[in-house]
């Protein structure tokens, strides 16, 4: 079997899924299906064509990838775009680390597809074409009249035993998307491909020039970083990020697909959803007779299709049709699900007022763990923060706040000035203003503890970093 490079896009940022999905915790990257994330289930399902993949992310996320890789027992390369522009560069970018004539399998993060088995054996069968030198895309059975996705109309069938692409449609409307299903002969527009990095390359050069040229100039003096966890060996690949940025930002379909003319389709039957919107999450959710579907404390009483995702609290939906109500600590998202694909534009709204809960959430990730603001009033700040096992922040000072911590949990090995000491369970220490100081967790479970910090700017741009394992800036809008 010749051999394929999976190559998984991590980019978008996945704003019809608000409130869960946030520009800084991206949908992909969210425990949807189970305790899974979506791109932890991609890894997984790609696992079987090779050990080892690419992922293309954004230089915010790259810890996001390298946790999920790991969960997922797959190594690799992640090319990190220092801005965002769309998958016609990502590709490139991708295509740029293999050598031309790998089989390059492109899929996106954030798709749901559950029988990976019929996923894998799908791909097998556009091996053929792809080493021809044809670009294949997969398109999907449709089951609904959908104006979420793009369709695709098969051609003539070929002898590798792809069908050539007739024509892209893009997003239709209520009315052509039914015009579409009822003629029988469309496939939805899955975004997944195969094909030799070689062939890529060549029709980006034929169709799209000045992306290729914007993309082998900031590769060309890229840079390397390589990072281990539990013997598994991440390589991070940073391009040149003042290069990329003069790329064009563009899809695929329109740079290449929709006016390359060896572009062929392979029909999914399996099941199949890109997770778009609440109502598609709704629906990887089983139904009780009413049509309600609820996930954790949700509660629905003489209600009718109506979802609740509720992970933190009781929430009961009374007497509702219709509705989709998502529950977060810090947001509350009520909406018809008529309206869910509206979800994006209420976000641009929220942005627009500097409103933070559209972009962050009040729990934060970090590559060393996590924490959670709880309470926050005139010159305070109260904090929840975990450490995994053998993790460490960076040795830091704040210039305008002090720091009380009380560790709940574990045990804490703090450096404070040129002291270094153990803080068990139900013991504190304090961090005063201008003092260098270190949290490491030496244990083998995760530290909990709780900060209080106080002074007179409790900004999280006020940080200076002396030393940092994970490769920070000395200073930058991030806490520890």
């Amino acid at each position: 079997m010749t051999a394929i490079t999976p190559v998984v896009l991590c980019g978008g940022s996945g704003t019809r899924l608000w409130p869960l999905s946030r520009k800084s915790f991206p949908k992909q990257f969210v425990p949807l299906v189970g305790s899974k994330s979506l791109l932890q289930l991609t890894l997984e399902r790609v696992a079987p064509l090779a050990p080892q993949v690419i992922a293309v992310a954004a230089e915010d996320h790259r810890f996001f990838v390298a946790d999920a890789m790991l969960a997922a027992q797959v190594s690799g390369t992640v090319v990190l775009e220092p801005v965002a522009r769309n998958t016609a560069a990502a590709m490139a970018l991708a295509a740029l680390r293999a050598k031309p004539d790998t089989l390059l399998l492109f899929c996106p993060a954030d798709h749901h597809i559950p029988d990976a088995k019929a996923f894998v054996d799908t791909v097998l069968e556009g091996i053929p074409a792809a080493d021809a030198g044809a670009i294949v895309t997969f398109g999907v059975q449709p089951t609904l009249p959908s104006t979420a996705y793009g369709y695709i109309v098969p051609g003539k069938e070929r002898a590798d035993g792809t069908h050539q692409v007739a024509s892209f449609i893009e997003k239709p409307d209520a009315r052509r998307a039914q015009e579409l299903i009822l003629s029988g002969d469309v496939l939805w527009n899955a975004g997944i491909f195969l094909t030799k990095a070689q062939t890529l390359l060549l029709a980006l050069g034929e169709h799209a020039p000045d992306i290729l040229q914007a993309c082998e100039a900031a590769d060309q003096g890229s840079t390397t970083e390589y990072a281990k966890d539990s013997g598994s060996e991440t390589i991070f690949v940073r391009p040149v990020r003042a290069t990329f940025e003069q790329c064009r930002a563009q899809s695929i379909d329109y740079a290449v697909m929709e006016k390359h003319h060896d572009a062929c389709v392979l029909p999914f039957k399996g099941q199949w959803s890109d997770v778009g919107s609440w109502s598609a999450v709704a629906d990887l959710q089983p139904a009780d007779g009413e049509g309600n579907r609820v996930h954790g404390q949700g509660l629905a009483h003489r209600a009718r299709n109506t979802f609740v995702h509720a992970p933190h609290r009781p929430v009961v939906a009374l007497g509702t049709d219709d509705l989709l109500i998502i529950d977060t600590p810090d947001a509350v998202l009520v909406a018809h699900r008529d309206a869910a694909q509206e979800v994006k534009d209420v976000v641009v709204r929220l942005e627009q007022a500097s409103t933070i809960q559209a972009i962050a959430h009040r729990k934060v990730s970090r590559p060393w763990g996590w924490y959670d603001s709880v309470d926050v009033g005139e010159r305070f700040q109260v904090k929840r923060i975990g450490v995994k096992p053998g993790a460490s922040l960076s040795l830091q000072k704040h210039y305008h706040r002090a720091e009380h911590w009380i560790v709940v949990k574990g045990t804490a090995e703090v450096t404070r000035g040129d002291k270094t000491f153990l803080v068990s369970e139900n013991q504190s220490t304090y961090i005063p203003i201008g003092e260098v100081h270190r949290l490491h967790n030496p244990g083998r479970l995760e530290l909990e503890m709780i900060e209080v910090q106080s002074g007179g700017y409790l900004g999280e741009d006020d940080i200076v970093r002396f030393a940092d394992r994970y490769g920070r800036p000395s200073s930058e809008e991030a806490s520890n």
